[in-house]
């Protein structure tokens, strides 16, 4: 089914209208010609059939059916310390697969990428505009929110009330399936992975005393930073009964 994301559908009306890039995109992507079937998302979690009811040169409306809500989930967030070249798209892009509420790129002791000012608002306009494809290709009715790059202790309290759990490569005793069996099914997570040289420990240890985290262990494998944000994540949703 082809699907489109507007996000003027959430307000509920029976009929929503198309200009701009996304007129193009239906007719030049898409090739949708009035009368033509498709879902569109809003990116809040509600899907709708709809239905190109006219198309014109500057302007297509479509016909919305009734809301269908998305099946509520347990809401996962991951705080990624900056990683080198394009990792952090591939996180976005996959991590959106595997259901991640949001995404909060971090500046951390060990990261090598610097952003700031016109670089970063455009990097995360980049990163949002991957998240919102992503939720597109794979059926999400939601699209997860991608923050701008924020030093580590801001980027994990840009999220909000949450468990949260640090991955830490020198933790040998805690896994990440037993910390996720000492939370309730209702609480939202944070996941956070450090960028290719992993965590300072002052980071770790700041974390554990001002946000209550959890240094967890994903196991002897060694992986690397985008392998690991979208491993924990297949873990917690497999934990949680919507995965394997």
């Amino acid at each position: 089914m082809v699907r489109l994301l507007v996000e003027e559908a959430a307000g509920g009306a029976g009929e929503v209208s198309l200009a701009g890039p996304r007129l193009h995109y239906l007719r030049a992507v898409l090739r949708l010609r009035e009368g033509d079937a498709l879902e569109v998302f809003d990116g809040r979690g509600g899907a709708y059939d709809a239905r190109v009811a006219r198309l014109g040169a500057e302007e297509a409306q479509l016909a919305l059916g009734p809301r269908r809500e998305a099946p509520p989930r347990r809401r996962i967030s991951v705080v990624q310390g900056l990683p080198k070249a394009e990792k952090l798209e591939l996180v976005i892009q996959k991590g959106t697969e595997l259901g991640a509420a949001a995404f909060a790129p971090a500046f951390t002791a060990r990261s090598v990428v610097k952003l700031d000012g016109a670089r970063a608002k455009e990097r995360t306009r980049r990163w949002q505009a991957i998240a919102e494809e992503a939720a597109r290709q794979c059926g999400r009715a939601d699209v997860p929110e991608v923050h701008p790059p924020r030093p580590l202790p801001e980027a994990v309290r840009a999220l909000g009330p949450a468990r949260v759990m640090v991955l830490d490569e020198e933790e040998r005793a805690a896994r990440l399936g037993e910390a996720h069996a000492m939370v309730a099914p209702s609480d939202a997570l944070a996941l956070v992975v450090g960028p290719e040289g992993g965590l300072a420990r002052e980071e770790v240890s700041a974390l554990v005393a001002s946000a209550g985290a959890v240094p967890v262990s994903l196991g002897r494998l060694v992986l690397r930073t985008e392998t690991a944000a979208l491993a924990a994540l297949a873990v917690l949703r497999h934990l949680d009964g919507e995965l394997g």
